[in-house]
């Protein structure tokens, strides 16, 4: 299989795990209405959704287990449970069986992020690795635009249109798995598990995040990308589950007119990571990629705080974010995290930083929709602009030099021969 049949084969799973992410976002306020469940209750779904807990789970456990039995062996299972919890949803009568099903939908989301990643940068040529990882971000782009879109064309149907979506994740998830079923194992992790195997190197599960912690070159590069993702991620995280709520507190209340905005945000991410990311973040100094793209993310949510309510500000909003989020933290995490870590615990690394990116978003989703209610967004934009700005110095400041290079050459820069 080439390597971009293979990058395609495994972003698949990014639609659905992004799409999973916004058909919750788009049906919460139908669910609370269904159960009658409180605005504590929502926070807590959606804490241990895709979004937040549940993915952490995900990677704790799906990143080990990549660099134990290798990036394949996620792709068996992962899906499998995606399955399982997005039946859950779908033909859920109560609260319980809500939770369980974006539990399980979570987790799954969480392992297959932490081997996809790791697997598409392992399998990427070197001068083209932004632009493979690109693909994967591209994929999870059109999986919120579509779900927004189908959330506008069932909204007659209520409840019953959002169930709709999670059967159609069912189904495109099903699909996947099927495809997935014949692609090849990494050639790196292999001739790593080869090199472990003739050097009588005992590997077990906690291999990876042993060896990780204990190689103290590595605090440094981990510290990093949990300043430049795990930040930008939870304001993100927020923007990804309860935007809606975000928009009703700017003065936009109908619900299609929302989804319809959500749209154009995804559409112009889809269209940032293609255009921008996949086509020059192998050819220009991705320092200043970054800084352009977050610094438009926080011009974008400045305009949509405090500038006066109106079509303007959520025009400019729609399109500041989207676009930035596009050739964002996300994007560039991907990547740099694939090439700051050697082969035997980058899946580890992947699993790790995941984890306490989205423990950071479940945090702040335990209460953000109690503070939106009770501050108002003024208040709750300082937070948001905060952690937009942190991001972006820890990222503009420390970006590494890694473009054009392969992973053994960065590898043996970083650790020595």
């Amino acid at each position: 299989m080439s390597a971009w049949k293979a990058t395609i084969a495994v972003a698949m799973s990014n639609y659905i795990e992004a799409g999973a992410i916004i058909a919750l976002a788009t049906s919460l306020s139908m669910w609370q209405s269904e159960f009658g469940f409180p605005d504590g209750v929502v926070g807590l779904i959606a804490a241990f959704s895709a979004n937040a807990f549940g993915s952490a789970i995900g990677a704790a456990v799906g990143g080990p287990l990549s660099d134990r039995y290798g990036r394949k062996f996620i792709y068996t299972y992962d899906l499998i449970l995606f399955m399982l919890g997005a039946l859950l949803v779908t033909f859920a009568a109560n609260v319980p069986m809500l939770f369980i099903g974006v539990i399980a939908m979570g987790i799954a989301v969480g392992a297959g992020v932490t081997a996809s990643w790791t697997y598409i940068a392992e399998e990427a040529p070197a001068d083209k690795r932004a632009a493979h990882v690109g693909t994967a971000q591209l994929a999870w782009s059109i999986g919120p635009a579509v779900g927004f879109l189908l959330a506008v064309l069932v909204e007659p149907l209520g409840l019953l249109g959002s169930r709709l979506i999670f059967l159609h994740l069912f189904v495109i998830a099903l699909i996947t798995w099927w495809v997935r079923r014949g692609l090849s194992e990494s050639t790196r992790w292999k001739a790593e598990r080869a090199e472990a195997i003739a050097s009588g190197r005992k590997v077990s599960f906690f291999s990876g995040i042993t060896g990780l912690f204990k190689e103290r070159r590595n605090w440094v590069p981990l510290l990093f990308l949990l300043g430049v993702y795990g930040l930008w991620n939870t304001v993100a995280g927020q923007a990804g589950i309860f935007q809606p709520r975000v928009y009703d507190a700017s003065g936009l209340h109908d619900a299609t007119q929302q989804n319809l905005l959500q749209v154009l945000v995804w559409t112009l991410t889809a269209a940032g990571t293609y255009f921008i990311f996949m086509r020059y973040g192998d050819k220009v100094s991705r320092r200043w990629l970054y800084f352009g793209g977050a610094t438009l993310g926080i011009v974008a949510w400045a305009v949509l705080i405090y500038a006066p309510p109106g079509l303007f500000s959520l025009l400019f909003f729609a399109v500041g974010w989207g676009v930035s989020s596009g050739v964002g933290a996300q994007a560039f995490y991907g990547l740099w995290t694939a090439e700051l870590f050697a082969t035997r615990y980058r899946a580890s690394a992947q699993g790790v930083l995941f984890m306490l990116a989205r423990v950071l978003v479940g945090l702040l989703s335990l209460v953000f929709p109690v503070l939106l209610a009770q501050t108002g967004l003024a208040v709750l934009g300082l937070i948001i602009l905060g952690l937009l700005i942190a991001a972006a110095i820890i990222g503009t400041i420390w970006a590494p030099k890694t473009e054009g290079k392969s992973l053994e050459e960065i590898e043996k820069e970083r650790y020595g021969a």
